[in-house]
């Protein structure tokens, strides 16, 4: 899917991101094409041979060294009808402030994903970067479903499960627009209708702490939550909580509010996206 403009992009996902939900089951249908790169993506990387494990990379705008190196993560609650394609005006905002972009895909929902793959993917993705990157490290920056990715990745080295926490490429911080950034909350208000236990292949069991940021506090890196009180689809709560848990912990976190709903914060002709660009330069 790829949206002409970020108006009609808003207007599309609020009318129907909710019934896609509903319709969405993990054994969907085969998962389609990906969408073709951006007309000025640099490159794509693949990281495996579904369709999903790519990821789209930008050196930064003009010449010389980047301001740093940030990892865009899509979200969609983690269902395949949403893909990398929302985040391209993010991507090209960012370059123009002179960060290198890599905007990572990956298996989703009724293409293949749910735990542990979409887990798999993020942390391959990720390090599928070592060898482009022009940064010692990397700002991980997702939106919805990927901002609990990114929140996610940037505490990867320290999960108990060995593929996840040999971790090849560094994460020095992580900003989360609008996040899910509860799992068990996301589960006990059906948000997304049940999107979580569908990631997830079911109710909450053991598995569950080893995908859901919260567990992972105290985390050893800064977390940035960017969240509009007014959002509709995550609930304020799923930001504002975590950042009163981690601040608790001992982790650098903080939650800055915005003004809109659930998208404007992943488009830069907005005052929240203008803001979320702000917080990235700040990490450099």
């Amino acid at each position: 899917m790829r949206w002409s403009g970020h108006v009609d992009r808003r207007q599309l996902l609020a009318a129907t991101g909710l019934l896609a939900l509903a319709a969405c089951t993990p054994g969907g249908a085969a998962p389609a094409p990906p969408a073709p790169p951006s007309g000025d993506t640099d490159d794509r990387l693949t990281y495996g041979e579904h369709p999903s494990q790519f990821v789209d990379v930008w050196r930064r705008n003009g010449s010389g060294a980047p301001v740093g190196t940030v990892v865009l993560v899509h979200g969609g609650f983690w269902q395949q009808e949403y893909d990398l394609t929302s985040l391209e005006p993010l991507a090209a905002a960012a370059r123009q402030r002179g960060w290198d972009v890599a905007s990572l895909e990956y298996r989703r929902v009724g293409g293949g994903g749910g735990f542990p793959a979409t887990f798999d993917d993020v942390a391959a993705g990720i390090d599928a970067l070592a060898n482009w990157l022009r940064t010692p490290d990397v700002v991980t920056l997702g939106h919805s479903a990927g901002g609990h990715l990114a929140v996610w990745a940037a505490g990867r080295r320290w999960s108990t499960r060995p593929a996840w926490s040999s971790s090849a490429v560094r994460i020095s911080a992580a900003i989360s627009l609008g996040g899910v950034l509860d799992l068990q909350a996301a589960h006990d208000e059906v948000l997304g209708n049940g999107s979580a236990d569908q990631l997830m292949g079911g109710p909450p069991d053991d598995t569950w702490p080893l995908a859901d940021p919260t567990a992972q506090i105290p985390l050893g890196v800064p977390v940035r939550c960017v969240h509009a009180r007014d959002d509709d689809l995550v609930p304020f709560s799923q930001s504002f909580d975590y950042v009163e848990r981690a601040t608790a912990a001992g982790t650098d976190a903080t939650l800055t509010e915005v003004a809109g709903g659930h998208f404007e914060a992943i488009d830069p002709g907005t005052v929240a996206g203008r803001t979320v660009l702000d917080l990235l330069d700040a990490t450099a």
